[in-house]
C-alpha cells in the first residue's frame, strides 16, 4: 500500500486551469506537509517560464526530455525560502498534453531527486531517521484527465517508483495550527586564515552550524509549559464550539538554549588566528505551522526549530548574493562594516490561517515584493495583506583600524538606529588574533540562556 496525499480541493482547480501556452507541457512544485500516515498538499505553483531568446523561440525545444533539472531546482529554491517551518516541497508535477512512457517517469524521477539534493545543500538541519523520506510525482494527461501520482525514497537513489493516492478535500486550508516566536541572536563568527579562501557564505554557514547545535538543544516553551515530545499539543486546549475549527488555536513558543553540554564537558581555551569576524545580532520573528489531526509536541518543536535555522541562513543567503549583484568593492583598511539583512514579509495564502513568506531590503516596495510572489508562487495577492514582520531600521557602517578582534563585542559602535527588531551583519576585516574562549562552569543543575522576551 502506497502513501495518501491529502490534497486541497482548489489545487485540482488550479492545475486543471494552467495554460499549456502551446507547450507540451508545464512542470511545477506541490507544498504541505508530511506526516507518519498521510502526507498534506496545500499548493501547487507551476515554475515560471524561462526567458529564452528570438532564436530558441524559432526552434523551441519542447520535449518533456529537455525539461531544465537546472531551472527547476532553482524555482525550488526560492520557494523553500518562503515557506515557514512545518511546509515543505513535496515534489514535482508535470500537466503533459499526451500520456507518456517509462522514458518520462525516468525524467520526473531525475527531476524531484535533483530538486531535493538542490535544497537539503542550503539547510542547517538533517531529517530524522523517523521522518518520511518519500517525495511525490505527479504526472496529469491534459487530453485524457488522467493522472498518475508515485512517489520515491529521496533517501535511496536506487529507489524504484511506488504507486500512491491522490484525493483532493475540501476545506484542507483551514485545519492548521500556528505557532510564533521571537528568537534573538548574537552569533560570533570567527573567520580563520585558513579557511580565508573560502567564500564569505561558505564560511558563515560553517560558522552557523555551530548556533544550529544550540537551538537544537534547546528546550521550548509552549505557552510557557514544558511539555513531553510525544504529549498531544492540543492537550489541555480547551475544546471548540460547534462546528468551529481547532486550526484556530496559535501557540507561543520560547526559546531557551543550553549554556553547557553537560557537567562533565570539559573545554579549553584556544586561540585562532583569523582574517575577520562575521557577527549577527538582532530579533527575527519565527512562524511553523502543523497539520491539527492529532499533532504531537515534538512535531510543532521540530517545525519551530527549522523555521528559526531557516529564516537566518536564508538572510544570509540573500545578502551575500545581492552584495554579489551589485559589486560592492572591498575596503581594504576597514574593519567595520554594518549591513542590514532584508526583513522577513508574511501574507496569507487565500482562505487559510497559513501564511507565506519573503525578504524585503529597506530600498524594496511593496509592489516589488508582491510582484516576486506572484512570479514565484502563481497565486494574486493584495498588497495590504502583506505583513511585514519587523521594523526597518537603517544600517551603520564604520571603519578604523585597529588590529584586535575580541570576542565579546558588547562594547562595540552599534546603528545609530536602535536595532529593536532588525538582524544586522557585522563584517570585521582585520588581520588580528581572535581569542575564543570556552568557558566550563560547574554547577549543580543546567543553566539555559534565555533567548526570548
Amino acid at each position: 500500500m502506497g502513501r495518501t496525499y491529502i490534497v486541497e480541493e482548489t489545487i485540482g482547480q488550479y492545475l486543471s486551469n494552467l495554460n499549456l501556452q502551446g507547450k507540451s507541457f508545464v512542470s511545477g512544485l506541490l507544498i504541505g506537509q508530511c506526516s507518519s500516515q498521510k502526507d498534506y498538499v496545500i499548493l501547487a505553483t507551476r515554475t515560471p517560464p524561462k526567458e529564452e531568446n528570438n532564436e530558441n523561440l524559432k526552434h523551441p525545444k519542447d520535449k518533456v526530455d529537455n525539461l531544465d533539472e537546472e531551472w527547476a531546482t532553482e524555482h525550488a529554491n526560492q520557494v523553500s525560502r518562503m515557506l515557514p517551518g512545518g511546509l515543505l516541497v513535496l515534489g514535482v508535477f508535470i500537466i503533459t498534453t499526451l500520456e507518456m512512457g517509462n522514458d518520462f517517469q525516468n525524467t520526473l524521477r531525475r527531476l524531484v531527486f535533483a530538486v531535493e539534493k538542490s535544497m537539503n545543500k542550503k539547510r542547517l538541519w538533517n531529517f530524522t531517521e523517523e521522518e518520511v523520506s518519500d517525495r511525490v510525482t505527479l504526472h496529469i494527461c491534459s487530453s485524457t484527465k488522467k493522472i498518475l501520482c508515485r512517489t520515491y525514497d529521496i533517501h535511496d537513489p536506487k529507489s524504484s517508483a511506488k504507486p500512491a493516492d491522490w484525493k483532493y478535500q475540501n476545506g484542507l486550508l483551514t485545519s492548521w495550527l500556528s505557532l510564533e516566536c521571537t528568537v534573538h541572536i548574537n552569533i560570533h563568527i570567527p573567520l580563520s586564515t585558513t579557511s580565508v579562501s573560502y567564500p564569505l557564505e561558505k564560511n558563515t554557514k560553517n560558522g552557523l552550524a555551530r548556533w544550529a547545535k544550540q537551538i537544537e538543544n534547546g528546550v521550548y516553551l509552549i505557552n510557557g509549559q514544558v511539555k513531553a515530545e510525544d504529549c498531544d499539543l492540543l492537550e489541555g486546549q480547551k475544546k471548540p464550539r460547534g462546528n468551529a475549527q481547532a486550526s484556530s488555536c496559535s501557540f507561543d513558543v520560547r526559546v531557551l538554549t543550553q549554556l553547557l553540554l553537560n557537567s562533565d564537558h570539559r573545554s579549553t581555551a584556544t586561540v585562532q588566528i583569523c582574517s575577520g569576524s562575521v557577527n549577527l545580532k538582532g530579533a527575527v520573528k519565527c512562524r511553523a505551522y502543523i497539520h491539527s489531526n492529532k499533532p504531537k509536541v515534538k512535531d510543532a518543536v521540530q517545525a519551530v526549530k527549522r523555521d528559526i535555522l531557516n529564516t537566518v541562513a536564508d538572510r544570509c543567503e540573500i545578502l551575500f548574493e545581492d552584495l554579489l549583484l551589485n559589486e560592492i568593492p572591498e575596503k581594504k583598511d576597514s574593519e567595520k562594516e554594518f549591513h542590514i539583512l532584508p526583513h522577513r514579509v508574511f501574507v496569507p495564502i487565500l482562505g487559510s490561517t497559513v501564511m507565506l513568506c519573503d525578504y524585503k531590503f529597506g530600498d524594496e516596495s511593496a509592489e516589488e515584493i508582491r510582484d516576486h510572489f506572484i512570479e514565484m508562487l502563481d497565486h494574486r495577492i493584495q498588497i495590504e495583506d502583506l505583513e511585514i514582520a519587523e521594523e526597518i531600521n537603517t544600517a551603520f557602517l564604520s571603519s578604523s583600524m585597529n588590529s584586535e578582534a575580541p570576542l565579546d563585542n558588547r562594547d562595540d559602535e552599534q546603528p545609530k538606529e536602535p536595532m529593536q527588531t532588525s538582524i544586522v551583519l557585522k563584517i570585521r576585516q582585520n588581520m588580528g588574533m581572535i581569542a575564543a574562549f570556552a568557558v566550563a562552569v560547574l554547577a549543580v543543575g543546567i543553566a539555559f540562556h534565555y533567548f526570548s522576551d
